[in-house]
């Protein structure tokens, strides 16, 4: 089922977490930062959201990283009832994706409830301080590949908001699959 997340919240400030990444190091989301930014992706292996737009991600990562915007992928899925999320295939979608920014295993869910996620995607976009400037799609795409030369929303704006500390006023949430949640105990 698509889900969609509210509109941005400007000024929101980011949490810290720690989490295990693909890589076997444990990583501080907060490290992840770039000297004009951070984007935080929440994503997982399975959602054909992801899968759709995920080599475009790594496109743009690599080049937010350029002007100076750090990125981390989050997952946290329930891996128990979702086997595709499992941390193994985490590591194994990273690899096989080239992703160049930290992959984290967030188990227990807790950056996902802190962040307000509701889907994958769900991109934050913070500001050299860390405060929320985008929650919007990548671009107009949904499971589909986009077109030679659509437009790159969350390029676009992260450059925005490296370039001027704001991003922009109006944006489209992202759709995605809802977060795989644990049920209560």
């Amino acid at each position: 089922m698509a889900s969609q997340p509210p509109v941005c919240d400007f000024g929101w400030p980011a949490g810290d977490a720690e989490r295990p990444g693909v890589d076997g190091k444990m990583h501080k989301i907060f490290e992840c930062r770039g000297d004009n930014g951070l984007l935080v992706a929440f994503i997982c292996n399975h959602c054909p959201y992801v899968k759709a737009v995920i080599d475009r991600l790594v496109r743009d990562a690599k080049d937010l990283s350029a002007i100076g915007i750090g990125t981390v992928a989050v997952c946290s899925n329930d891996a128990d009832a979702y086997p595709q999320d499992s941390f193994e295939n985490m590591q194994r979608f990273a690899e096989a994706h080239g992703f160049p920014f930290p992959y984290l295993h967030d188990a227990d869910q807790s950056v996902a409830r802190a962040y307000g996620a509701v889907c994958t995607p769900d991109f934050f976009g913070f500001d050299k301080d860390l405060k929320l400037q985008y929650r919007g799609r990548i671009d107009a795409s949904r499971k589909e590949v986009a077109p030679e030369g659509t437009r790159r929303d969350l390029f676009e704006a992260m450059r925005q908001v490296a370039e001027t500390g704001e991003g922009p006023r109006e944006q489209i949430p992202s759709i995605g699959c809802s977060i795989k949640w644990k049920d209560a105990a």
